[in-house]
């Protein structure tokens, strides 16, 4: 039997653990990204796994997995933007955007649980590139939701599709093997 939950932790760890090194090496510059600069940089993964995807070429030398860890901590980035807001003051404890993460990270957790629960874990049954369409999906209807000057008139938010968007990368690293400690 499939223990989603403690897959999901295990691809969770290892996006925090390199979001943590690289928050060690770079400090907290993506603070300043608006999040429609976050949104055009989650486009710009996702488009790159597309592209790998459907051409099967790959002439950098990293493949999918990276970019989706890229997506995962990019949204993270996004929904930590949604709270606090961008700023030219880009520095900030890191201690404090751990528990952030965590915190984000909890919640997205939370909403995947109670959706697979109803859904009866139907994603173990799809593609990983159906993944990486309704990513691309959300990234479009995130866009317009920017567009919109953040306003809907009956569908969720920017932070809902950055949720969905974590969930269903997660999901795409379980089945690609990722989920191994």
């Amino acid at each position: 039997m499939n223990n989603t939950e403690q897959e999901y932790d295990a691809v969770v760890a290892k996006c925090k653990d390199i979001f943590t090194k690289k928050m060690k090496d770079y400090g907290t510059a993506w603070r300043i990204l608006r999040p429609t600069s976050i949104t055009d940089q989650i486009f710009i993964k996702a488009k790159r796994i597309s592209t790998l995807e459907q051409t099967d070429e790959n002439k950098v030398g990293e493949g999918i997995v990276p970019e989706y860890i890229g997506l995962i901590n990019y949204c993270v980035m996004g929904l930590i933007q949604l709270e606090l807001g961008s700023t030219v003051d880009v520095e900030m404890d890191p201690d404090e955007v751990e528990e952030r993460y965590e915190k984000l990270i909890g919640e997205t957790k939370d909403l995947m649980l109670k959706k697979n629960h109803d859904y009866g874990e139907a994603w173990r049954d799809m593609r990983v590139s159906s993944f990486t369409d309704l990513i691309l999906m959300k990234i479009l209807r995130t866009k317009q939701i920017e567009d919109n000057a953040g306003k809907t008139l009956i569908s969720e938010g920017i932070d809902a599709n950055y949720q969905d968007i974590i969930n269903y990368s997660v999901f795409a690293m379980i089945l690609l093997g990722e989920a191994k400690p």
